[in-house]
């Protein structure tokens, strides 16, 4: 096989505890994989009409994979969310609204019009905001996990990236440092076969799974298209962060459906592996199933998709309506003035509920210590 064969990737399965989730997580997992899917849809259309300056990044294809990984984390863990990872903000808490008018460069958005697309972090929400140099962001992951490793807390550090980053240095040395450290730090490659418009073949010789041993750490590949296995990878990585075994580099095959950039019409990518890829599709496969082995009537998976549509719809609406920036503020938040600690995220997944509960009575505990 070729590293960009769909058919790979196809009986793939990771083992997943029934109980972990419930017929209600699952309707979630759903909801928020259509929600980026139509968030986005959304964002390109603005785009076309030229209400969204710059350009336009989407991760239509790779919904299961920042869902999945998100769904998986506590409240008080923390992540850095990257450009194909929306579906990753929504879990936290960020609303579509906040989204379109960050595009937009709208007083509402995310940053306030400072700065545009999804170079941006919810801070309130436990989420640090992206740059473009996107291997650097799992540097900062470590950051955060040592700062948790010291502390003595049982929380964890989550990062995306790309299969392009793992060619660049700043990647290597944040496996290396991980490893020697035995940080709690959970690495999320979404390999979607084409750094740009290289392909794996020409990025490296041997899978970045694999590698992940090298660096002294478990490393595992799951089928990127399928929710649950991406979450059962995740939540084992986490518990076995949160438990003291050091970090896991989970690698999600996937394919990017879209091109790079709304500018790529990626011509390079070969049109039969868009196809099967096509086939895929991580929202269609997740509502089959759903119907399929998990109970849910045909009717309940089309109301979450229409419920999704009006909510998103209704989202943009106010991100239109929001206003764009006075230039004044443009001139804050350059330098740091004050201390401001991350807050928490928002964790649906049931299997939180207990955990939710407890980080706001120790969070309340915290503040009045301070």
């Amino acid at each position: 096989m070729t590293l960009s064969d769909a058919s790979a990737v196809m009986g793939a399965a990771v083992p997943l505890d029934p109980a972990l989730l419930t017929r209600a997580d699952r309707a979630e997992l759903l909801r928020y994989m259509t929600m980026m899917r139509t968030a986005e849809e959304r964002a390109l259309s603005l785009y076309k009409q030229g209400k969204v300056p710059g350009s336009f990044y989407d991760g239509r294809g790779q919904e299961a994979i920042s869902v999945g990984a998100a769904f998986a984390l506590s409240p008080r863990d923390r992540l850095c969310i990257l450009h194909r990872d929306l579906g990753a903000h929504f879990v936290r808490g960020v609303t579509p609204d906040r989204y379109l008018a960050n595009y937009m460069g709208r007083a509402g958005g995310v940053t306030g019009g400072r700065d545009g697309n999804l170079h941006f972090g919810a801070r309130e929400l436990g989420c640090v905001g992206m740059v473009s140099m996107l291997p650097d962001m799992a540097l900062v992951a470590n950051g955060m996990a040592l700062a948790m490793k010291m502390r003595g807390e049982p929380r964890v550090a989550l990062t995306f990236f790309g299969d392009g980053s793992t060619a660049n240095g700043q990647w290597h040395e944040a496996m290396n440092f991980a490893g020697v450290q035995r940080l709690p730090v959970v690495f999320v490659l979404e390999n979607n076969h084409y750094a740009y418009s290289t392909p794996n073949e020409l990025e490296f010789v041997v899978d970045p799974a694999r590698r992940a041993e090298g660096y002294g750490f478990a490393g595992a590949e799951v089928d990127g298209n399928d929710v649950e296995a991406v979450f059962a990878a995740v939540h084992e990585a986490v518990e076995r962060a949160r438990a003291g075994g050091g970090p896991t580099l989970v690698e999600c095959q996937t394919m990017r459906m879209h091109g790079h950039g709304a500018h790529d019409d990626m011509g390079y990518v070969p049109p039969e592996l868009l196809a099967e890829w096509e086939a895929r599709d991580p929202i269609q496969l997740y509502a089959a199933r759903l119907i399929e082995e998990f109970g849910f009537a045909a009717e309940e998976v089309e109301r979450i998709d229409a419920e999704v549509t009006a909510y998103v719809a209704a989202c943009a609406e106010r991100a239109l309506a929001s206003p764009l920036p006075e230039p004044g503020p443009a001139l804050e938040g350059v330098f740091a003035d004050r201390w401001e600690p991350l807050g928490d995220g928002a964790a649906p997944w049931s299997g939180w509920a207990e955990a939710s509960a407890g980080a706001a009575v120790g969070a309340a505990v915290e503040r009045r210590a301070a």
